[in-house]
């Protein structure tokens, strides 16, 4: 596998098809991650809706939640029909409804399970299956947890890409946005995972904001995922095909370039039914830090939202152009 240098996180709610599909736009070369799926909704639910996808999107990686090792066999080898070509099983998420089904953060406590999980994913389908884990979970937040907990998953199976949230994930009394701000970050313990573990592919996660962290980062480990600015923020990647993967082919494009280009995704949605604010909810933070902004933002959560009208999509880029931003 070639080393994932830049990619966007798993974000229930957000990260579905049709963001990917608009970020895809914007950078070509980034990793996407589907939202977290459930096993079971995979193998009892409605596959089509969960786990279609544009060809576009690719490299496009499945990410994974559950803890029964033959569920997400099963679920994985499903997806593996539908093109994914690789998989990521949650160790990260804090909130109480994983806990129930005892996965997320609450499968550090237990590494063998993880290692069975894994092995059960890839054995089945021939095909990588990763990690993503926090540093570490309630009061086990020093060092040695997380290094025993990597040291145990490289042992124990073939996995070599490991995806770190540099925070500890408390499990009792916060709630998953305050696990995403409380616990202070640790960029120290992710940077000593790559120094002990060289052999392995390390990705650092958790409040980066600017090319500049992400450039610091890069000098420590292997990689950098981007979460909350990845959708706040989402023309942050325009320059990243030529900055990130020496892709000097690569333009960047201009925020109306890219939100012309979504007009025939949008009819699409508009002739099978749909709304246009399916894709236009994650537009935007397109025109984040621009003089029109506001306009920009009220138009797609007002205006569009109760027209639902291609019309007045069209004619707010032409605004946007008049304005010349």
């Amino acid at each position: 596998m070639q080393l994932e240098k830049i990619s966007i996180a798993p974000m229930l709610d957000w990260t579905d098809k049709n963001y990917r599909y608009f970020m895809r736009l914007i950078s070509k070369h980034t990793t996407l991650y589907t939202e977290m799926i459930v096993a079971d909704a995979i193998i009892h639910g409605e596959r089509d809706k969960l786990l279609s996808f544009d060809n576009s999107e690719q490299h496009l990686v499945l990410q994974l939640g559950g803890s029964n090792p033959e569920k997400l066999a099963k679920a994985a080898l499903i997806a593996k029909d539908y093109g994914y070509t690789e998989f990521n099983l949650n160790c990260g998420c804090p909130s109480e409804k994983v806990q129930v089904g005892n996965f997320g953060a609450s499968l550090m406590q237990e590494p063998q399970l993880v290692a069975d999980c894994l092995n059960a994913i890839r054995e089945t389908t021939n095909l990588p299956a990763t990690i993503k884990h926090r540093i570490g979970i309630d009061k086990e937040d020093n060092y040695a947890f997380v290094t025993n907990f990597v040291q145990y998953i490289s042992e124990n199976t073939k996995n070599t890409k490991f995806i770190v949230h540099a925070r500890n994930a408390i499990l009792q009394g916060l709630s998953p946005k305050q696990n995403r701000e409380i616990p202070p970050l640790k960029y120290d313990y992710v940077y000593q995972l790559k120094k002990d573990f060289p052999h392995l592919e390390i990705i650092i996660n958790g409040g980066i904001k600017t090319s500049t962290e992400i450039d610091n980062h890069l000098n420590n480990v292997d990689g950098a995922m981007l979460g909350r600015e990845a959708y706040y923020n989402p023309y942050l990647f325009a320059n990243f095909d030529k900055h990130y993967f020496n892709d000097n082919n690569s333009l960047s494009k201009t925020r109306l370039q890219i939100a012309t280009e979504m007009i025939p995704y949008l009819e699409k949605i508009l002739q099978h039914g749909g709304k246009l604010h399916y894709a236009t909810r994650h537009m935007i933070g397109l025109y984040h830090g621009c003089k029109n902004a506001k306009l920009w933002r009220q138009t797609l959560t007002t205006k569009l939202t109760q027209s639902n009208s291609l019309h007045e999509y069209k004619n707010l880029l032409n605004q946007m152009m008049t304005e010349n931003i």
